[in-house]
């Protein structure tokens, strides 16, 4: 994302039947974006190409989800999360994520394989609130790191009272 991308509160038009797919290196850049995920980024190839998967983070979604994501997947294992993105102008759009490592002829990770649909209103109305909650805390200290840190405790705390792993919970939604 660009530092001078302000967020608009718009939504960019994304339907049910698309999906979204981008492949990236093993440190995330994008090595592949479909026509989906151009489209929706508001860049062209050439700028997406290269460039760190987080060109389209939202400055909404809290980094502890991230966090999750990563040790997940870069333990060899795959993921669904609920993920907020922000397009060149500002625009957002929700998808939910499912997110596997991609692994070389010796078992090593070489890059990681995303596809993303739209998900449900009511998931995203039920996951916006608990966003908030954990963005809302990762943003309260002064130092970044223990904001994320708390916020990664809140969650796996409401996960171990629910009895439940972030997949299962996101999946439920």
């Amino acid at each position: 994302m660009a530092d001078k991308t302000i967020p608009t509160g718009r939504e960019a038009p994304f339907h049910a039947h698309e999906m979204i797919v981008s492949k990236t290196d093993a440190r995330g850049r994008l090595v592949y974006c479909n026509d989906v995920f151009i489209r929706l980024s508001g860049y062209h190839e050439k700028d997406l190409i290269g460039a760190p998967h987080s060109i389209i983070r939202h400055p909404d979604m809290p980094r502890c989800i991230f966090k999750l994501l990563w040790d997940t997947i870069q333990a060899g294992g795959e993921i669904f999360a609920y993920v907020v993105n922000m397009s060149k102008n500002g625009d957002h759009y929700w998808v939910l994520a499912h997110v596997t490592p991609s692994f070389g002829a010796g078992g090593e990770i070489v890059g990681f394989h995303s596809n993303r649909r739209k998900p449900s209103e009511t998931a995203v109305s039920s996951i916006k609130t608990l966003y908030q909650d954990l963005k809302q805390i990762e943003d309260r200290p002064s130092n970044r790191k223990d904001g994320m840190l708390e916020a990664t405790e809140t969650l796996h705390g409401m996960l171990t009272k629910k009895e439940v792993e972030y997949d299962r919970f996101v999946l439920a939604l």
